[in-house]
């Protein structure tokens, strides 16, 4: 992940309610899970098996987060075991197995969990985070500020 992706999603973070940190957390599960399958295709087997093992953390986190008072929590509990299950299968055969079902399905979920983040206008979980500033950037000419908050604008020139 590059240095702008990482300060994209601490913004997106700071701002998020539950919600949008599900969402965000299926976004960083696909694209570990995406980077860990082009390492193992490009015959670089320890960095794919490092984006794995990344990817397990995410999917730890989901699983962790679950609340068994719901019954569709239990639904996405299996959900969350077959994609795990597709992970250490690459991780023990060191080559990709089913990568491409597993991001299927976490793609299925993050859709309709952005469908749900729509319609969920509760606040931010973190507390006073109205304004976060994540730094400034200098191109030729010009200097851009990056900013999220009421008001504010991201990536707006100065």
């Amino acid at each position: 992940m590059t240095k702008e992706q990482i300060k994209e999603y601490t913004a997106r973070v700071a701002q998020a309610n539950r919600t949008e940190l599900v969402v965000i957390i299926y976004e960083l599960l696909l694209d570990e899970i995406q980077e860990g399958n082009k390492q193992y295709q490009a015959g670089n087997t320890d960095a794919g098996e490092k984006q794995i093992r990344k990817a397990q953390g995410y999917l730890q986190e989901l699983l962790g987060s679950l609340d068994f008072r719901y019954e569709i929590a239990l639904q996405l509990r299996q959900l969350y075991r077959y994609v795990n299950e597709q992970l250490i299968a690459t991780l023990v055969q060191r080559r990709p197995i089913h990568l491409d079902a597993a991001c299927e399905v976490i793609r299925g979920l993050m859709e309709s969990f952005e469908q749900v983040a729509k319609e969920d206008h509760s606040g931010p979980v973190m507390e006073h985070s109205q304004q976060l500033y994540a730094g400034l950037t200098y191109g030729k000419g010009t200097l851009n500020e990056v900013s999220l908050g009421e008001g504010s604008t991201y990536g707006g020139k100065i």
